[in-house]
Parts: C-alpha cells; structure tokens; sequence
C-alpha cells in the first residue's frame, strides 16, 4: 500500500496519460497528472491486488515536458473538461510517447518489431478538431445552458466558454450556442447537437427529443444567418437526419493532392482532422506503391476515403464495407469524382467474413485495411488460414497497409500477419491525429517475401 509521505517516482504514461509508477511494495500506481521523470506525492482514490488509482497532490522534481495548459478548462479535479488528457505535456513529446505505445504493442501483443520505424505523422496542435459531438444541459437551478465536453470522470457537462482544439471561430459559437438553447421552448429535449466541418461549411446538428416549435426553428433559421452555419435536425437515430432548410450548400472536404472532393452527411464518419487526414491519404498511398496494372481491396472503405485515391493509381480498386448506405454513397463519390469505371464497392459484414468469402472476392495485389478500433480480426484470420491451407487459382496480396485507430487491436492482428500468414512488418508509425488527447492512430506495412 502506498504511504501518504512515499514519495513515487514516475516512469512512464499509460494510454490514459496517467503516471505509472511502483511503490515501496512494488505495486503498480497510476497516477492522473504525472510526467515520466517527476517525483510525486500522491492520494490514492483506489486500491486493488494488483494496482493502485491515485492523484498527485506534490511534486518536488518536475518533468522538463510539463508545460502550462493552452486551454483554460483544462484541470485534473472536478469540474474540469475531460476532452483533452495530455495538455500538461509539451507537445512533441505527446508525439513520442504516442509513438512509444505503438511499438510497445506491437512488441509485447503482437510479439512483432517493425523493420523500419515511420516518422510520425503531426500537424496543428489547436485549432484541428473538425467533428465533435457537443453534449447540451439545461440546468435550470443555476439558470444557465451548458454546450461542449463532459467533466473528467464524470456525467456532468463542463462550463466551458471556448475550446481551443476547435477551430476558432466555432469554439467563438459556444457562448452564443448557449443563448440560443436557452431560449428555445425545447431547451429541456435538445440533449446534443454535433459538429461537422466541411472545407466550406459549419454543420450542427441538433439532436431533439420532440418536434420543434415555429418559433424555435426561427431561432435556429436566425443563428444561422448570424454565424454561418448550416442545421440540420436529428429526431430519432441517424438515419432522421436532415437539413432544417434544403437550400443550403453541399458539405464536403477536398484530398487536393488527387484532385478530388468528397461530400458526406454530418453524420458520416469522416476523419476529425481534416489536415491529418490528407497527410495520412498521401502517405498509404505511397507505402501502398499501386501500380496501375494492380487490383487492389479496400477494406472497411466508409465513404471511399482511400479508395478513390487508390483508383486514380490502380487498374481496379474494390471498396468493401459493412454498411449498405455507406457503400451507396461511396458509389456516389466515385461517380462525382469520374472514378465509376476503375472502382466497385459490395457489403459484406467485415467481422464475419470467412476464407470462403476471400476466396469469392478474387485475386489482389494489394490491401488495405482500416478498421474501427475492434481491429480486423477475422479478416486478417481469413487471410491466415489461406496462407496456411492455400486454394487453387487464389493468393495472398503482396504488399497491405494498415491503418488503425487502436495499437492493441492492430498488434493482435499483426502477429497473426507476421506469425500465421508468412508476412513481414516492414515499417509502422504513429499518427497524431487527436493532440492533447491519448488516442493513438497508426499505421503499418506487411509484405510477403
């Protein structure tokens, strides 16, 4: 058990930016607004067998990293934005220890070292967050509405005035977002409203429990004009969403080094960086060296965020993902985008898929895989038990990229690539795509020999 006069040295983070220390006894301490380095005093908040839980209340050796918070609501008590974990860490050093997780994984999950470590891929580190989800409280006791991040460790919604990892003209619509709220009729039914940037358009949209008023789509017909947004309403689930007024803009966001332009529905899963994104696009493709006699599967392929740039490079490129609505707006990109003759998308549950169903998909150069943070599991287990027991007239790809939102997912599925399927870890890298934030987006390369 830790002591209240012990002092703990820290020596790493953990994936929730947490200190990880040992105490006297050995025992593992985590401890929320440490750096690796500093010496600490800590309260601990919980005990079990194995770990202790535990706040840092002194420090008399300071990380060279610690940095003073850019944003005001940032705090690691109560009452403070639980949005960002990391603000306290300068931010290259975020990059590295984001870097540090991902080989970690690997190595200890996937028993797999990349041949070749990627420099990290980073951009801006305010100002980048192009899609939120915004929870919104009517609390009526203090008169007031709240807009923005739950608390840290908590239920309650944070009193926030701006957010600075929003771009800032929108983290500026805050405070005017909640003198909108506050005086609709619905105030108490609005539980969320959801934020989604295109290169030319603001989109809100505003979740409510029960038909708005006349008066309250006016005022949101009058927010907009004021600020320049565009609303859109969702009753029920996703599939309700819909433009308040149909005249409206098309949302979209452009990948300019293939000349193309991708429009989404707010509720779409785009990627929250749009500037990250665009780097990350570049870069598979150039690790994914199509050429244009290759075929090539694009596995979870969402809106046809890579596959349509992979189609500029490749002879065909095949889109396969879950969802029947997703693949039909896929087919709609590429139309836009002139790619209809070298592209097809079919759907197909990605969490079931069986060697069988590899088999019917046909012979590939290439993959690439970008899974959500489940991982690929039985696609990459398909994959191996081919390698294993091989069909006649069917072979593996040669070269796959992988893209993931999640190390451990990815490190599990690398070491049945590397160890099952015959293939090589050729390079990987981190992805910054949240700053501030403990969420570790990489990318890895598997070749056969």
């Amino acid at each position: 058990m830790t002591q209240k006069d012990e002092w703990l040295k820290v020596e790493s983070l953990d994936m929730d930016a947490q200190g990880v220390a040992r105490n006297s006894e050995g025992k593992v301490v985590f401890i929320e607004g440490a750096l690796p380095g500093e010496e600490v005093l800590v309260e601990v908040g919980k005990r079990k067998n194995q770990w202790e839980q535990a706040t840092m209340v002194a420090m008399r050796h300071e990380s060279a990293q610690r940095v003073r918070p850019g944003c005001p609501h940032f705090g690691l008590h109560g009452g403070a934005c639980g949005g960002c974990k990391m603000q306290h860490l300068d931010p290259a050093s975020q990059v590295a220890v984001k870097q540090r997780v991902l080989e970690d994984n690997l190595s200890h999950l996937g028993k797999v070292r990349a041949e070749r470590m990627l420099r990290p891929i980073e951009g801006p580190a305010w100002g980048y967050r192009f899609r939120a989800r915004l929870s919104v409280r009517h609390v009526e006791r203090k008169g007031t509405v709240l807009v923005g991040f739950h608390e840290r460790k908590s239920r309650y919604v944070a009193d926030m005035q701006r957010c600075d990892v929003l771009p800032r003209h929108v983290s500026a619509m805050l405070m005017p977002l909640r003198a909108l709220i506050g005086s609709m009729q619905a105030r108490d039914r609005l539980p969320q409203i959801e934020l989604a940037i295109g290169d030319t358009v603001v989109a809100l949209v505003l979740r409510h429990l029960e038909p708005l008023s006349s008066g309250d789509l006016q005022l949101l017909r009058e927010f907009a004009a004021e600020h320049g947004v565009q609303w859109w309403l969702q009753p029920k689930g996703p599939d309700t969403v819909h433009l308040l007024d149909e005249d409206g803009p098309e949302l979209a966001y452009t990948l300019p080094e293939f000349g193309l332009r991708m429009p989404f529905k707010p509720t779409d899963f785009t990627q929250v960086n749009h500037q990250i994104n665009t780097v990350l696009v570049g870069r598979a493709l150039r690790l994914l060296a199509a050429a244009s006699t290759d075929r090539v599967i694009d596995w979870f392929c969402g809106l046809g965020n890579f596959t349509l740039p992979i189609a500029t490079q490749a002879r065909e490129v095949l889109g396969v993902e879950g969802s029947e609505t997703l693949v039909a707006r896929s087919r709609q990109n590429a139309a836009l985008n002139g790619l209809s003759d070298r592209t097809g998308f079919d759907a197909r549950n990605l969490f079931e898929i069986t060697p069988d169903d590899l088999v019917s998909f046909g012979v590939s150069d290439k993959w690439l895989v970008d899974p959500p943070r489940e991982g690929a599991f039985a696609l990459v287990k398909a994959l191996a038990d081919l390698c294993e027991t091989p069909r006649e007239g069917w072979t593996p790809p040669q070269r796959i990229v992988y893209v993931s939102c999640n190390p451990a997912t990815l490190a599990r599925d690398a070491g049945l690539l590397v160890h099952v399927a015959g293939y090589r870890c050729v390079a990987a890298g981190a992805v910054n795509m949240f700053p501030h934030t403990a969420h570790v987006e990489s990318m890895a390369v598997f070749e056969r020999p």
